[in-house]
């Protein structure tokens, strides 16, 4: 008896059987599944349907609400849609801040967030999302935000740093 030969054929339904569950078990992932939005992308996420509300305010009107750069640190603008604009706060070339302005018209639930604040900055109801994100909604609408990309940039930073946003001029936006 040929003592090989003899494990041959159950060899072959082993590794046909692996191959088997292989394609079974890859065809059962769904390859639409998008990664998890990043911290500041949660933020403009519409909320149904996926769509921009067509009133919400173009990403290019609100840079001249953003704090100039200044006393060491630099505004550089990173990203401007509908309904939102982005900038990084960088100090001697390191990032060490985000800023953002969304307008919450196409996400009602980042404003509702809001409703219940007892903290305010500037007068206006502010959160604070884990040790890195401070946040206020301004006119009911637009959300001002500021995540701290530095261990150095505290709580206490992120708020001077929403203060000197033109708030008043973002209120008076439509």
């Amino acid at each position: 008896m040929n003592f090989s030969a003899s494990f041959a054929a159950p060899r072959k339904l082993f590794v046909a059987f692996l191959l088997a569950m292989m394609l079974v078990v890859g065809g059962c992932r769904n390859p639409q599944t998008p990664a998890p939005p990043s911290e500041t992308s949660q933020q403009v996420q519409p909320a149904e349907g996926g769509a921009v509300a067509s009133d919400a305010v173009p990403g290019s009107a609100f840079n001249k609400f953003f704090p100039a750069g200044g006393d060491g640190y630099e505004r550089v603008y990173t990203q401007e849609k509908t309904g939102f604009a982005e900038a990084k706060l960088k100090r001697d070339g390191q990032d060490i801040a985000m800023l953002a302005i969304s307008d919450t018209i196409s996400t009602p639930i980042a404003a509702q967030k809001f409703q219940n604040s007892q903290a305010t900055i500037a007068g206006y109801p502010a959160v604070t999302v884990g040790n890195t994100q401070t946040a206020i909604l301004v006119a009911d609408r637009f959300q001002v935000k500021v995540i701290s990309r530095s261990p150095d940039f505290t709580e206490a930073d992120r708020e001077a740093w929403i203060q000197r946003f033109d708030l008043s001029g973002l209120a008076q936006l439509k």
